[in-house]
């Protein structure tokens, strides 16, 4: 029986799982999400990168397993989203000038844009390349193709990583006993599937607070001008109550129930006592007054980022579970001044929609999941294995009751019955030699009754 086609399936290695998601383009646009799987990681991605590459490879062959088992499928390629703390942008400019006017042709774009891929950054790579505009006799544009000039010059945002990201991340994946259909940038998977055009048009930023690090993209007159990661997420906030002789897994249900990213004024601070295990308890003021602190720290990093680096006339969108924190978006606004419209993310992304056996909690962070999903065009499923035919074989023999044919599907050595076939043909022959004594000792007598007659 052949299997659905079309199917597109996305891996999202995050610090504290690693998931997968499966989906199909509908003929109106829209991606169905047809299943969701997630595999618990520890100690296989650090801040984003792959830390551990057996543990990894191990958690994608699982989380796809799960998907597999889930749909009816066989997923033998992927895509998987890459990220990191080493992700970062590096603005890059190339000029050229010509001994006269000149009409600008695509062979001149092509050869400004290899000399721009040339760069070399110290044990980094380009993983891709945002053009943001051509200065022409100091005018700015985006299509510099058929203008005339003695001069053209280019800027350029080159994506950049370390060399073994990308590298770690193969390995990963054909461990995994998969293969790589492509590596997505998530930041801008990520972007696209949450902003509109208009809003990158008249300038936007996009701040996805993970666990081990927070990502900053920003977007001015519809191209990325900026992406920074952050090595600062919710888990330094779970780390910071831990340090108080406290389990990390009830410091994450602390920090959860609560904290805060901003304390607004001491008269407000809460002081109950909060139980714990093994009989002791903790001031309720206390875990505020550390998240907070934390938070502080966290938005800082993000406003600087952001500060300077565009009109951000549609404001600041925040995703991620570190940003479903109590008072984030007052403590933005009063540490930093910012008068821009603060929003969080919520419900699905646009053209998203979910198979109607697909359920999300209220407090999934998918978002990247999804992003990723949606920049996949390539089938990423196969004709499920078929069984092999000896294991089919050694079944028939045991139900069937034993004879002729059933001694024969045994494979022989052809020898054996060649000496078989031969041996029924064998007993004619001692017959005959029989007779021929028989008939032999016949003539004896008759020659001897005839010598005694002429006697």
């Amino acid at each position: 029986m052949g299997v659905e086609k079309d199917i597109i399936v996305a891996v999202e290695l995050g610090s504290t799982a690693i998931r997968a998601i499966a989906g199909k383009k509908e003929p109106d646009g829209t991606m169905q999400i047809l299943a969701i799987a997630q595999e618990e990681s520890t100690n296989a991605i650090r801040k984003g990168i792959v830390d551990n590459i057996d543990k990894t490879a191990q958690a994608i062959a699982h989380v796809v397993n799960k998907l597999n088992e889930k749909l009816g499928i066989h997923t033998n390629r992927i895509y998987v989203g890459l990220g990191g703390q080493s992700l970062h942008t590096a603005k890059n400019v190339v000029a050229r000038q010509f001994p006269e006017k000149l009409q600008i042709t695509d062979k001149i774009i092509d050869d400004i844009k290899d000399t721009n891929r040339g760069v070399v950054y110290p044990d980094s790579e380009i993983l891709d390349v945002v053009p943001q505009e051509y200065r022409i006799a100091n005018r700015g544009t985006t299509e510099p193709v058929g203008m005339v000039s003695e001069q053209i010059e280019a800027c350029f945002m080159n994506v950049v990583a370390r060399n073994n990201l990308r590298e770690n991340i193969e390995k990963c994946v054909i461990v995994a006993g998969l293969e790589l259909v492509d590596l997505l940038i998530s930041p801008l998977c990520l972007a696209d599937c949450m902003l509109t055009a208009n809003e990158k048009r008249s300038g936007c930023a996009l701040v996805d607070m993970g666990a081990d690090t927070t990502t900053v993209a920003v977007y001015d007159s519809g191209v990325l001008c900026h992406l920074a990661v952050i090595p600062l997420g919710g888990k330094n906030v779970t780390m910071d109550i831990a340090s108080q002789n406290i389990e990390m897994e009830e410091a994450e249900e602390l920090k959860l129930k609560y904290g805060t990213a901003f304390q607004k004024d001491e008269t407000e601070v809460k002081s109950n006592k909060i139980p714990l295990s093994h009989g002791r308890n903790i001031e309720e003021s206390l875990i505020q007054e550390i998240t907070a602190a934390r938070y502080e720290e966290i938005i800082m990093n993000i406003w600087k980022q952001i500060s300077g680096k565009g009109k951000l006339l549609s404001g600041i969108l925040f995703t991620g579970g570190a940003s479903r924190a109590g008072n984030l978006a007052e403590g933005f606004t009063q540490q930093t001044s910012c008068d821009k419209q603060l929003r969080f993310a919520k419900g699905l992304p646009q053209d998203i929609v979910l198979s109607p056996s697909v359920r999300l909690a209220d407090n999934d962070n998918l978002y990247t999941l999804m992003g990723l999903l949606a920049k996949g065009d390539q089938s990423c499923v196969s004709e499920l294995p078929a069984e092999p035919e000896a294991v089919q074989a050694e079944i028939d023999f045991e139900d069937e009751p034993v004879e002729k044919t059933q001694v024969e599907t045994e494979k022989p050595k052809p020898a054996i019955e060649t000496e078989k076939q031969e041996e029924p043909e064998q007993k004619p022959k001692v017959h005959r030699e029989g007779l021929g004594k028989k008939i032999g000792r016949m003539w004896k007598k008759m020659m001897d009754l005839l010598e005694e007659s002429e006697d």
